[in-house]
């Protein structure tokens, strides 16, 4: 097969070998391992893309909490945001971008239906990033179908390389921080970046993440989740920013993918999607878990400690 490839340097050199954006790539990757025409594989994205953009869509609009009221209506209050841009720092495509990436995410928690790209929990940061950036840039379908395919094809080579996609694996920084990587390298191919400032974009994007801990309240995909994904989206943006600007990521992409999983094998379980340590165990985190009826945390696992100056901790 001409088009495989097991990590970014193999990518690059497919690119510049057949003159083809990591996108093209990704496509012709796609029919040769699925046996499919090329208008087969962009009719599956297109579908692909309306269902994120619908996900969206209804998202913005929708003030309805999940099932234990951790999350919903943020993605409309920074939506209604952009009525009254004076007071904010951030440009429209970043609050759009923000608003977007929640509304994603808002609508996974309500059990709704979404595109797990990369996963479920870091689901908002390309939406967020590519239609706010499809949107300031007055862009064609054909550019955002090429963006989707271009973060794709960053996501094939950290997985060819040995990364993952799983929180309980390797934490977030596998799942924001890669959906991170995947977002800042396809908006970049939708400004016209050269392959190589895709993946540079990616590694820079990526490497920032690095460490990115999973611990979620209760053990559900709404906090801090949610928040992260819109925070990460500006963070792709940025990183995209940069690439095109010309600064180089002195780490290449497969290091950084390589530093990850060295990471992750130095992660305690206890955040890495178990619920038991970080945010999932602070006093609020506790309060949030006895609330959903869950069993109580062995006490070595608590961050806040008792510190003795009042009858609080044994209330």
């Amino acid at each position: 097969m001409d088009y495989q490839f097991k990590n970014c340097t193999e990518l690059l050199k497919l690119c510049k070998q057949y003159k083809l954006s990591i996108s093209q790539v990704a496509i012709r990757r796609e029919m040769e391992c699925y046996k499919k025409s090329r208008a087969q594989v962009r009719n599956q994205m297109k579908k692909v893309r309306e269902i994120m953009w619908n996900a969206i869509l209804l998202g913005i609009r929708s003030t309805k909490k999940s099932k234990y009221g951790l999350a919903g209506g943020d993605a409309a209050k920074i939506h209604g945001s952009l009525k009254k841009m004076s007071k904010l720092l951030h440009s429209k495509t970043a609050i759009r971008a923000m608003a977007y990436a929640i509304a994603t995410n808002e609508q996974n928690a309500r059990m709704e239906t979404i595109v797990a790209f990369p996963t479920a929990g870091g689901s908002g940061v390309i939406p967020g990033v590519l239609f706010s950036t499809y949107q300031h840039m007055k862009s064609s379908k054909r550019k955002m179908l090429e963006a989707l395919f271009g973060a794709s094809a960053i996501g094939v080579a950290i997985l060819e390389h040995g990364g993952t996609f799983s929180a309980a694996k390797a934490g977030c920084q596998a799942e924001v921080g890669i959906a991170c990587a995947m977002a800042a390298a396809g908006v970049t191919e939708m400004r016209s970046g050269t392959p190589e400032q895709c993946v540079n974009a990616a590694a820079l994007a990526l490497k920032n993440m690095l460490g990115l801990a999973c611990d979620p309240l209760g053990g559900l995909v709404e906090v801090p989740c949610i928040k992260r994904n819109a925070l990460g989206a500006l963070h792709a943006i940025g990183a995209s920013d940069l690439s095109l600007i010309g600064v180089k990521s002195l780490v290449p992409m497969d290091e950084v993918v390589e530093a990850m999983m060295n990471i992750a094998e130095s992660m305690s379980d206890t955040i890495r999607e178990t619920a038991l340590g970080g945010l999932a165990v602070t006093e609020t985190g506790l309060k949030i878990r006895k609330k959903m009826g869950l069993k109580s945390i062995p006490k070595k696992y608590i961050a806040y400690k008792k510190c003795g100056s009042c009858k609080k901790c044994d209330s």
